[in-house]
């Protein structure tokens, strides 16, 4: 079945709205054709892959294919976060890998923020990438312990330096919202237009020789002496490998369809601020901010002085729906309003322009999966939880590497077969939908100043990595 087309306008999202670019498709695949490397998803995922291949190996003739446009996805709909942060975090990386390869991973992931700025600088990408820090507050009593669990893990991997630990006045100094008990702030991250990242990304590699073929729907996957991905136009052939990259759409393959859950997220951008409301909210700094709660939530400081709020998404839908429709409906836009009136009370009466959400893929155990099989010569890449501008990065260089035959490195556990399978349906969707209702709960009593609700230790233990 092919897809129908969505169009940027549909969809919402501030970063595609102001990205300089025509979003026109580009041609559909019409007919068959081969190549050495085809990848499908015109995504971060995709065009970083691409990108790595070619860097590395110039000669080589790669062919990307999207079923909407590239940036449809994640990659034009995210937070703007080009944040150092793992999908799993700090602490219970330690626990699950050792000391050793959880700081291998932290300090990639810090050296891909400024590898992403050096090359939106090469390629003449202006994707407005402030490396300015990440800041996270404790914004009740309740939240403080999970601050200190998370500063000291820092400690322990030995990167102290660029990780401060603030208190309640040192915090407030930096951001002047309501609540704050404290904050830890990371001198490693910043922010990013992921929309002109992403686009820019798309013509970095159609100069260095890829073709990208848009408006092309992808029907089956074949692996094998001669894979192939069969297309609504034509097929696609490649010489040397097939490689994946449609991060949470993947789940639209059915071999593919437990590897992933499509959760969304939600979000809504204010209109420009005046120089009088930044004196009253602070966060001069333009930091990536966000606060420990249950329910997630993300700001950002636009180039152009807006606040960018993220949160909770749309509910979970049975059998991993991807409906456009049910995040249009979303009903957690109200929410995210109260959340921003919450955190400054003088954002009462402000204007949104902007709202938009996206569906994000999540691993059963958090963990991203990189992999390549010679044999089949099918490769693939997924699983960044929400954490994917430098995720994706990293991991497609991976497979990038994976694929031109280098070896992985040692303290690189996301480089595996597969992630384990999701729960089959109904089971899937009553788990999930369970501690979606019991995080916003709890939320909502810390908030309020009452007791965690009784069964809060148990959505913690099915939540969380």
């Amino acid at each position: 079945m092919v897809t129908a087309a969505v169009s940027p306008a549909d969809i919402g999202s501030y970063w595609l709205a102001s990205c300089g670019d025509d979003l026109t498709p580009r041609a559909a695949l019409t007919g068959d054709e081969s190549v050495d490397i085809a990848i499908l998803g015109g995504g971060f995922s995709g065009l970083w892959t691409a990108w790595f291949l070619l860097q590395s190996n110039p000669g080589l003739s790669i062919t990307i294919v999207e079923r909407q446009f590239c940036g449809f996805g994640a990659s034009g709909r995210n937070g703007g976060w080009c944040s150092p942060r793992f999908p799993i975090n700090p602490s219970a990386l330690i626990g699950r890998f050792g000391v050793a390869t959880t700081r291998a991973i932290l300090l990639a992931q810090q050296a891909m923020v400024d590898e992403v700025g050096r090359i939106c600088a090469e390629e003449g990408i202006d994707a407005h990438f402030n490396p300015a820090g990440v800041l996270t507050l404790a914004r009740s009593a309740a939240q403080l312990p999970a601050l200190q669990k998370s500063f000291a893990a820092y400690g322990k991997l030995g990167m102290e330096d660029g990780c401060e630990l603030l208190d309640a006045a040192q915090a407030a100094a930096l951001v002047h919202a309501t609540h704050v008990h404290g904050g830890m702030r990371l001198d490693a991250g910043g922010t990013i237009h992921p929309g002109r990242l992403v686009r820019g990304l798309a013509r970095a590699v159609e100069r260095r020789g890829a073709r990208i073929y848009e408006g092309t729907d992808v029907l089956r996957v074949e692996d094998g002496a001669r894979p192939a991905l069969v297309t609504a136009g034509g097929t696609l052939r490649a010489r040397r490998a097939i490689l994946l990259a449609g991060e949470a759409y993947l789940t639209g393959l059915p071999d593919y369809r437990r590897r992933l859950i499509p959760m969304a997220s939600t979000i809504m951008l204010t209109a420009p601020l005046s120089a009088g409301q930044w004196d009253e909210i602070g966060w001069s700094g333009g930091e990536c901010l966000s606060s420990y709660v249950n329910t997630t939530n993300y700001l950002t400081r636009t180039a152009d002085g807006r606040i960018l709020f993220g949160s909770r998404g749309a509910p979970y839908r049975y059998g991993s729906d991807m409906s456009e429709a049910a995040l249009r409906d979303n009903a957690n836009f109200d929410w995210i309003r109260d959340r921003l009136v919450e955190w400054w009370p003088l954002l009462a009466d402000v204007d949104f322009t902007h709202r938009w959400a996206g569906y994000l893929g999540i691993s059963r155990d958090w963990l991203p999966t990189v992999h390549f099989d010679p044999a089949r010569r099918i490769g693939y890449s997924y699983g960044y939880t929400g954490h994917g501008v430098i995720t994706s990065a990293i991991c497609a260089r991976a497979l990038a590497g994976l694929v031109l035959g280098q070896k992985p490195g040692a303290n690189a556990p996301y480089i595996r077969a597969q992630a384990p399978n999701w729960e089959r349906e109904p089971l899937r969707w009553a788990g999930i939908r369970y501690v979606q209702n019991a995080f916003l709960r709890m939320d909502l009593a810390e908030a309020a100043g009452r007791r965690p609700p009784l069964d809060a230790g148990l959505a913690q233990y099915l939540g969380e990595p």
